[in-house]
């Protein structure tokens, strides 16, 4: 027998979801479904739509609050209106929606250069702090990345050079 199961009930909160009135989930137990014949609180006011707001094909109008600080735009703004034609269950919608951000990432670094800001990569990838907290993987996945390149360049220059 493993010694710590033992020692498990003398762990502080082990087996708090023993008594009903310490579970959190306990008043959701007790519902009547009473709240599915109607809204059961005032929506807010819609907020004013003054930016393009993209939403779920799913659902009839947006939201009543939504974010306005980064509209759809460029490359990865097109990408995402093809997205939100798809249902959120399909990759059609997913998988666009992560590719729009890494142009929309890519987009925002030729943004900075074309106002003549030159962006801290290292800052804003947090290599900093990993290189603080976490050396060893961050030596690893950097080897991993100028392996990845070396042998991308090294393929491509002996194509080249064969043709």
């Amino acid at each position: 027998m493993d010694h710590r199961a033992k020692d498990a009930s003398k762990v502080k909160g082990w087996g708090s979801d023993a008594d009903p009135k310490n579970d959190p989930t306990y008043p959701m137990k007790e519902r009547n479904d009473g709240e599915h014949a109607g809204y059961s609180w005032e929506r807010p006011p819609q907020q004013p739509i003054t930016v393009e707001v993209l939403h779920s094909n799913e659902r009839p109008d947006v939201t009543a609050v939504f974010g306005t600080s980064t509209p759809p735009s460029g490359l990865s703004g097109k990408i995402r209106r093809i997205a939100f034609r798809y249902s959120e269950s399909s990759y059609g919608h997913w998988l666009p929606l992560m590719l729009a951000d890494r142009v929309g990432v890519v987009e925002g670094v030729l943004d900075d250069l074309k106002h003549g800001l030159f962006p801290n990569i290292l800052a804003e990838r947090g290599w900093k702090a990993e290189w603080g907290h976490n050396k060893g993987r961050l030596v690893l996945r950097t080897l991993a990345r100028v392996a990845l390149v070396s042998a991308a360049v090294a393929y491509f220059g002996s194509r080249r050079a064969n043709s």
